[in-house]
């Protein structure tokens, strides 16, 4: 029996309620359209999480499936499996999309091919297209040259618009509202992952409220206590707090495949004096560097800085990562715009409009003096509008004064 290749799902049900206007949506296409124009691409074929959300406001499923979204200087089409039904259409802005079936293995290519006839140079993610992926496409389009689309869309990313910037920031006053629900529900003999867990649903709740139409996915929490404190992605665990606990809570909501992050450094009752020298200093650190994040400062020389006061106080070999980064479209699964990270090998400028966090991390070794993982993390939105040159829209306190949590 044969089976079609292709599947209509459009108009399967109405259209969802964008995350941002057609204006702000089509300001993103012209973008990369006038990029393509320039370097004479005549399509690009998007297939990261980021890139397809962030040209269609479509967030899709991978579980093993190929998808894409093919933009052209007239059309823009998500490419999605038939396992998922509606749904891409429904959120693709444009509304144009094509779902392929699982009947042949190439009919993603085949629905591919129907959207790029004509098509000589085809734009694709050199950081994200795999080996299978590209040797496929080379099999499929011998007369196709394919050309690296994936930089020039970081770029343009990496400089928010006023919609971006508004999203981002109602997101870090629901991380907030998460960082709240860690303090309220941890206690000593509190295991890590039910901290957790009221954290999550919590900011998921409000997540409801302000987004009543959206798609609820992908929102969590770490909260992490004593060794698992010494890495900032360690996973939660069923360790029940103890006293004098060093702890980290870390939250993350998620809406539309934009991600925020609040992290904090606490204890459980009390902190011995070495812990709290080195979470000052670790906080002092903090302070800094958001002074640093002005328009005209470089990523590397804002890291190099930071170095010397970790070295001052002999803490340098104790930092493990950047200071901080872009923030966006972006997870902890699909990566994020690499080049706007506060390290000392990247030497992008800081512009208004980029979104940066600043998060300082130490760790100290287990069975030395104030063992455990120190970690602050505000996120700031470049300005050239005030004095400082940044807006801080993270609001929740930090330090020994508000963070040694007595119960």
């Amino acid at each position: 029996m044969r089976r079609e290749r292709l599947q209509n799902f459009v108009e399967n049900g109405s259209k969802a309620v964008p995350t941002f206007s057609d204006a702000e949506m089509k300001r993103r296409l012209d973008a990369i359209r006038a990029h393509m124009a320039k370097e004479s691409v005549d399509a690009a074929l998007f297939t990261s999480y980021h890139c397809v959300n962030y040209y269609s406001d479509f967030l899709y499923c991978q579980f093993g499936r190929r998808y894409g979204l093919l933009v052209d200087q007239d059309n823009s089409t998500s490419i999605s499996a038939g396992i998922d039904g509606g749904q891409p259409w429904r959120r693709t802005f444009g509304g144009k999309n094509v779902t392929y079936t699982d009947w042949q293995k190439d009919n993603y290519f085949h629905a591919i091919r129907g959207l790029t006839k004509g098509v000589r140079r085809l734009g694709i993610e050199f950081d994200h297209i795999t080996l299978d992926t590209l040797a496929l496409l080379k099999a499929e389009f011998p007369d196709m040259e394919f050309v690296d689309i994936a930089g020039a869309s970081m770029r343009l990313r990496m400089i928010k618009s006023a919609e971006e910037i508004a999203h981002i920031t109602q997101m870090t006053r629901i991380a907030d509202i998460g960082g709240a629900a860690c303090v309220e529900a941890m206690a000593v003999g509190v295991p890590e992952h039910e901290v957790a867990l009221h954290s999550t649903a919590t900011m998921i709740r409000e997540i409801a409220k302000v987004w009543p139409q959206g798609e609820l996915l992908d929102t969590w929490t770490w909260f992490q206590s004593g060794i698992n404190t010494d890495g900032a992605h360690n996973p939660v665990t069923s360790r029940r707090i103890e006293r004098g606990d060093i702890l980290s809570l870390n939250c993350f909501p998620m809406v539309a495949g934009y991600y925020v992050a609040l992290e904090r450094t606490l204890f459980a009752e009390e902190a011995t004096d070495e812990h709290i020298r080195l979470w000052n200093i670790n906080c002092a650190v903090h302070d800094r560097g958001k002074e640093l994040l002005v328009p005209g400062a470089k990523c590397s020389e804002i890291a190099k800085e930071l170095n010397e006061m970790y070295a001052a106080h002999d803490l340098l070999q104790y930092r493990s990562f950047g200071y901080g980064h872009s923030f966006g479209v972006l997870c902890h699964y699909y990566g994020r715009e690499a080049g706007l990270e506060l390290r000392e090998d990247c030497d992008t400028v800081l512009e208004p409009g980029m979104v940066v966090s600043m998060e300082p991390m130490i760790t100290i070794p287990e069975g030395r003096p104030g063992a455990g993982g120190y970690r602050e993390h505000d996120i700031l939105v470049i300005t050239d509008g005030n004095n400082k040159g940044n807006t801080n829209i993270t609001g929740f306190a930090y330090g020994p004064d508000h963070l040694i949590i007595r119960k």
